[in-house]
């Protein structure tokens, strides 16, 4: 099945590209230090899987003195991040401001609800590789992943599926796909889109919603409060993770792996480049950053800003075709 095979993605391998390979010596590059603020913005409310990346990284940065200026968290929600892209793109050349790089950089150009993509930012690093899961409230009916898709099999429209922060990320891609791999018509599936995923696992808690399809480091957050049915892994996960099964082990032959990353304006110069390079590789390397990826449960990918690229651009291809099969991809 040719959406399936786009997925697949295994155990994403880290890679480690520093300025040094990347632009050459330190003595002709990596020149360029922030003179003011820097400003990481996030295309989500506060509380979701996204924020925490950023206040993760909003933390290391400030307390390993990995810049010598301040470093704020600013939230824009909306657009499924768009608005986020959409003020980055206002400070092209200008590498005091960062933005948080989810899936939807990618989908949200591919279904035609941004005119931006990859192309648009300066792509600094990929930092982590994190799988979903679906949850439900402790009381519902639903006891495995299994009887999930069973169910929507039957009725497409039997249960409602919240997501943040948009159609086409993530956490909606990971649904179909295992849905679809189930024998469920996705394009009947009844979503429900939050500003985040702190507010899409609210709405199941409330019982507004009846499953939420939301990152691995919620399920960590959400435990003993939501019930988790499937993780998207290839395998079981450690740590708090461990009682989660895959949906393989419930039959379901589908994984999917939900990258982060950090991007600057378009048209940076290749100082600027050089020295955020070096400042994700020293945080990536890290015991620090080590301690938050098992706070989260992230799994530490890091790409350096030449590597990210081109991964960005083979994933752009991958995910088009996806959403094509989906019929979400615009024409």
């Amino acid at each position: 099945m040719a959406f399936r095979r786009i997925f697949f993605f295994g155990q994403a391998a880290a890679v480690v590209a520093t300025a040094v390979l990347v632009f050459g010596s330190p003595l002709n590059a990596a020149q360029w230090k922030p003179s003011k603020p820097i400003e990481l913005v996030v295309g989500a409310a506060p509380g979701g899987s996204n924020d925490h990346f950023a206040r993760a990284i909003q933390k290391l940065l400030v307390e390993r003195k990995l810049v010598d200026v301040p470093v704020s968290v600013i939230n824009k929600p909306g657009g499924s991040g768009a608005i986020a892209f959409s003020a980055l793109a206002q400070h092209a050349g200008d590498a005091h401001y960062l933005v948080v790089v989810p899936f939807n950089l990618l989908t949200n150009h591919i279904i035609g609800r941004s005119t931006l993509n990859q192309a648009d930012v300066s792509p600094l690093a990929q930092l982590i590789s994190e799988y979903t899961t679906v949850m439900v409230r402790n009381d519902s009916p639903l006891r495995t992943a299994r009887e999930l898709a069973e169910r929507l099999k039957q009725d497409p429209t039997a249960l409602s599926v919240s997501i943040g922060t948009g159609r086409g990320n993530g956490p909606h891609i990971a649904f179909g796909l295992a849905m679809k791999t189930g024998g469920v018509d996705v394009s009947r599936l009844k979503t429900v889109v939050f500003q985040s995923g702190g507010e899409s696992n609210t709405a199941v808690m409330g019982g507004h919603v009846d499953v939420v399809s939301s990152s691995a480091s919620n399920a960590v957050i959400m435990a003993g409060k939501l019930r988790a049915l499937a993780i998207s892994a290839p395998e079981r996960q450690r740590g708090a993770l461990a009682s989660i099964p895959t949906w393989r082990e419930q039959g379901i032959d589908a994984t999917f792996d939900n990258w982060r990353g950090i991007a600057g304006p378009k048209g940076l110069s290749a100082e600027q480049l050089a020295f955020w390079d070096r400042v994700f590789v020293q945080l990536a390397q890290s015991d620090d950053w080590k301690k938050e990826l098992d706070r989260y449960q992230w799994s530490g990918t890091h790409r350096g800003a030449a590597a990210f690229k081109r991964h960005l651009d083979d994933e752009y291809r991958m995910v088009r075709g996806a959403l094509t099969d989906l019929g979400m991809a615009k024409q």
